[in-house]
């Protein structure tokens, strides 16, 4: 199994704070601001908040909720060429607002919302992984994202397309000097609502939770270009969506968030929110997809999630796990998780480890 998981590291940077992921072992260099930052703590007055139902519209939802302070729009996959060379890739939009509300004057450059996206690819025959960012105001049209069409964008980089509840079909394009991303994606499975009806509560507190969806299996084709090289390529993706206001609880530094397409055609879907003594959070969750798209939820005490080997970073000193274990007894699902290459670390704006690996497993009595 080829799939794409998500580690973010505590760090204490420019924002204080913790990011998705595992124990500290040594601090980074400060430079880049922390996922934490962004996503924790109490937010300012203004916003809206996760704390009730959400009745999913679509596509309008597919489009960008400026009410609420952070969102994401968050593509990963696998992908081969005919040779068999592999890559991986991240094609993510992240939306900040500023300050709640519209902003204040007359210019058309005024804008309280700040656009993100990132580009990575892992280029495992030669073991390299290359990453790069555009940022831009949510104004003049340099950022944006609108569910009909289906199009999200910042400055030259864009997901485009069709889309609603039941499919997707959508073209990603993002280049960066010699290295690019340019592929269609389709969906195989609808969306799927995650959490409880697609409200996923990540802490005790009233709206410490995120509006969550997912489509799952995404059939890919197209070209990724590295050191100026296209390479036809055909694979698989996973798109995540969410939005939010003060998600994470106080106390909880990171996250380890998987995404694994099993070769038996189900999904599986799990974070593990990291608190300060380093035990998980009881607001851990996930799921378990079937590939149909029907959901089954997991709980905290349903998963058992280990890192079981680190990379330390050279050029931030931070050490990230590599790989893990990953048991679920009442499904009888046991699968050694591993990095394909240990360096994937995005050490960009926001920084933390995402990337490729691979699963070895079974399910029962059965690999998957």
């Amino acid at each position: 199994m080829r799939v794409w998981l998500t580690v973010v590291i505590a760090v204490l940077a420019a924002c204080s704070g913790a990011d998705r992921g595992s124990e500290e072992r040594s601090p980074g260099h400060g430079r880049s601001l922390t996922g934490i930052g962004l996503l924790g703590g109490e937010a300012n007055e203004g916003f809206e908040r996760a704390s009730g139902p959400h009745r999913f519209v679509f596509p309008a939802d597919h489009g960008s909720h400026p009410r609420f302070r952070t969102e994401w729009w968050y593509f990963t996959g696998n992908v081969d060429t005919a040779d068999r060379e592999r890559f991986g890739f991240e094609l993510t939009f992240f939306r900040v607002a500023l300050a709640p509300g519209a902003a204040q004057g007359t210019s058309g450059w005024r804008s309280n919302q700040l656009w993100m996206a990132h580009l990575a690819i892992t280029d495992a025959a030669h073991e390299r992984f290359l990453s790069a960012q555009r940022l831009a105001r949510g104004a003049l049209g340099l950022a944006g994202g609108v569910g009909e069409p289906f199009h999200v964008w910042v400055d030259d980089w864009s997901a485009t397309g069709r889309a609603d509840a039941a499919s997707a079909a959508l073209k990603l394009q993002a280049r960066n000097g010699d290295m690019g991303l340019d592929v269609e994606v389709q969906s195989q499975t609808p969306v799927v609502l995650q959490g409880v009806q697609g409200r996923d509560a990540k802490g005790p507190e009233p709206g410490n939770a995120s509006y969550y969806y997912s489509l799952p299996r995404l059939a890919v084709s197209g070209e990724i270009t590295v050191e100026g090289q296209r390479n036809a390529v055909q694979g698989s993706a996973w798109m995540d969506r969410e939005w939010s206001t003060s998600a994470l609880s106080a106390g909880v530094q990171g996250w380890d968030w998987l995404a694994l397409q099993l070769d038996d055609g189900s999904n599986l879907m799990f974070y593990r929110l990291r608190k300060a003594d380093g035990t998980a959070s009881p607001f851990s969750a996930g799921a378990m997809i079937g590939a149909s798209g029907k959901r089954e939820p997991l709980a905290a005490g349903d998963v058992d999630l280990s890192p079981r080997q680190w990379w330390r970073s050279p050029t931030t000193g931070i050490e990230y796990p590599v790989a893990w274990s990953l048991r679920i007894p009442s499904r009888r699902i046991s699968l050694a998780v591993t990095a394909v290459i240990p360096n994937q670390e995005i050490d960009l704006t926001v920084r933390y480890w995402e990337g490729a690996v691979d699963v070895r497993g079974t399910r029962g009595q059965a690999p998957v």
